[in-house]
């Protein structure tokens, strides 16, 4: 089974205005809500592509109870957590000339709400694949997903983690299955620009001596690279197509990796599913559905 964890999901309310200005009164051509946070994302790749799986996470108040519905709507398991101060935030994202994103802070997570997601990762099983991912509110640890690990490393699962700056470098020494920086993260990490595929190699590299297994890094436009852990580098082109939603890209290329590894145990395989899902959500008004991920798959070299 797979589980994926957001601490902090959204409700993304997603707007679309032609020639936007400040300062006056702008009206919407179009309009989408749905349940938002990166481990979220990964959830309805998945479930997109036809593989079950768990959402944990903590809800708030009204957003919070629309979020869990939508989420189940789309066939997924969700077992939130219920966080009594304050409401699940609303991330409003306006595409116009240029995409702008006004992202919300979240309800007041406890100790105690804390404690109930321990419990609900203690059931999980060896083999079972947690994903980590995403940002944390501010009012947890900054250690949480290095804390996870450390409680869970005796289960043997495969973790993957989709994380930034010290929340990524903290979980290395704890041999996640998979990471997944951009190129843009991967140079703040070791604070270099980073914009060749050379260069992205060089640094994960250093990310797996630092502890990391497999590593798979987006670079937009660029393609993305692949370095396993036994040595072997993949790289790829971008899929041709128009860029429509940047949003979720990222988060698609995981749950597409994923999907290609557990259906072809190989990560050549792996890699391309990878690839082409993250491609097929970026031209896409949603996320990623199967019927675009293959077709793009036909092509891909």
């Amino acid at each position: 089974m797979i589980y994926t964890v957001t601490f902090n999901p959204s409700l993304d309310y997603i707007v679309s205005v032609d020639n936007f200005k400040m300062g006056i009164v702008n009206r919407t051509t179009k309009e989408l809500m749905y349940p938002g946070g990166k481990g979220i994302n990964v959830s309805m790749v998945l479930s997109n592509l036809g593989i079950k799986n768990t959402a944990f996470g903590f809800s708030a108040g009204f957003t919070g109870e629309e979020i869990i519905r939508k989420v189940r709507e789309k066939g997924i398991e969700a077992e939130f957590i219920s966080v009594k101060e304050g409401n699940s935030r609303i991330n409003v994202k306006l595409r116009s000339n240029e995409e702008t994103e006004i992202n919300g802070k979240g309800p007041k997570i406890t100790e105690e709400n804390i404690e109930e997601l321990y419990a609900k990762l203690d059931s999980l099983k060896e083999g079972d694949i947690l994903v980590l991912a995403g940002s944390i509110p501010d009012v947890m640890p900054k250690s949480i997903y290095m804390d996870i690990m450390e409680h869970l490393q005796e289960k043997n699962l495969m973790v993957v983690v989709d994380a930034t700056k010290e929340l990524l470098l903290n979980v290395l020494s704890f041999h996640p299955f998979l990471i997944k920086p951009n190129n843009h993260e991967l140079g703040e990490i070791f604070g270099v620009e980073i914009s060749t595929k050379d260069q992205v190699v060089e640094y994960a590299k250093k990310l797996q001596e630092k502890g990391a297994k497999n590593v798979l890094v987006s670079m937009a436009g660029e393609g993305a690279v692949l370095v396993t852990e036994d040595g072997v580098e993949y790289r790829a082109e971008a899929p041709k197509g128009k860029v429509i939603n940047s949003v979720g890209a990222g988060d698609s290329m995981v749950a597409g990796f994923l999907y290609g590894y557990l259906k072809h145990k190989d990560y050549k395989e792996a890699f391309a599913y990878g690839v082409c899902t993250g491609s097929a959500s970026a031209f896409s008004e949603e996320l990623a559905q199967k019927v675009q991920v293959e077709e793009l798959m036909k092509d891909f070299k």
